[in-house]
C-alpha cells in the first residue's frame, strides 16, 4: 500500500507541522498526536509573527481572522490564511500559510498544509489534507462508520487495519475534491491522474 504513504502523498515542506510525521508511515498515525504537537509547538512560535489568543490558539499576525469566527484551542493559524465569516474551528486544528477556511466551514483534529482551500460549507475532520488541495462546495469528510466500527483503509484485496473510530479523509497534495461529495471514513486520495472520480457514499457513514 506505497500509494498511502506519507512520502507519497504530501510535501512535507508545506506545512509548519512537519515534524509530526517523523517516523510514521501511513498519514492517520497522526491524528491522535495533533493536540499535543499543537501545544508543544505553539510554545515554540515566535512572538513577534504570531500572537496567542485565549487558551492554546496562536494566530499569526498576518492572518486574516473575520470577527464571527469561532476558534476553540489548541490551535495554529498560520501566515496569510484566510478564516471566513462564521467558520467553526472546533480545536486540534493546523491551519498552514495562505490556507482559505471559508463561510460556515467546520474544521475538526485536522492538518490543512500552505494554500488548502476549504471555501464553502465544508466539514472536514479528522483528516489531512495536502498541500493546494481544495474541497468544493458543500464536500465533506465523514469520520465515523455508521455501525461505529473501527476504521479499515482498503485497496482491492489489500486491506490496514488503522485502529481508529474516528478517521475521515487523507487528501494528498494539490487533489481536487468536487462540490458535493462525500468522503467516506478511511477515504485516501492522491494526485495521480488530471481527473479523479470520486465515489458518492449514501447512508453508510456519519460526522462528528
Amino acid at each position: 500500500m506505497e500509494e498511502c504513504e506519507i512520502k507519497n502523498l504530501y510535501n512535507l515542506k508545506e506545512t509548519i507541522a512537519s515534524k509530526i510525521f517523523e517516523g510514521a508511515i501511513y498519514p492517520w498515525e497522526i491524528l491522535p498526536k495533533i493536540e499535543k504537537f499543537i501545544i508543544e509547538l505553539g510554545n515554540t512560535l515566535n512572538l513577534e509573527e504570531y500572537e496567542k489568543i485565549g487558551e492554546d490558539v496562536w494566530i499569526a499576525k498576518s492572518a486574516t481572522i473575520a470577527p464571527t469566527a469561532y476558534i476553540k484551542g489548541p490551535a495554529i493559524i498560520d501566515k496569510n490564511a484566510e478564516i471566513r465569516h462564521c467558520a467553526f474551528i472546533r480545536g486540534k486544528v493546523i491551519i498552514g500559510e495562505d490556507a482559505v477556511v471559508g463561510n460556515s466551514t467546520e474544521l475538526k483534529n485536522v492538518i490543512l498544509f500552505n494554500k488548502v482551500q476549504v471555501p464553502h460549507y465544508n466539514y472536514v475532520g479528522d483528516s489531512i489534507l495536502g498541500y493546494k488541495s481544495h474541497m468544493g462546495a458543500s464536500s465533506i469528510t465523514s469520520n465515523v462508520k455508521s455501525d461505529k466500527n473501527l476504521v479499515i483503509v482498503k485497496n482491492g484485496t489489500k486491506k490496514i487495519e488503522t485502529g481508529l473510530k474516528k478517521f475521515g479523509a487523507m487528501i494528498g497534495d494539490n487533489v481536487e475534491v468536487g462540490c458535493g461529495a462525500i468522503l467516506n471514513p478511511g477515504t485516501v486520495i492522491r494526485k495521480k491522474f488530471k481527473y479523479l472520480s470520486i465515489i458518492i457514499s449514501k447512508k453508510s457513514s456519519t460526522s462528528k
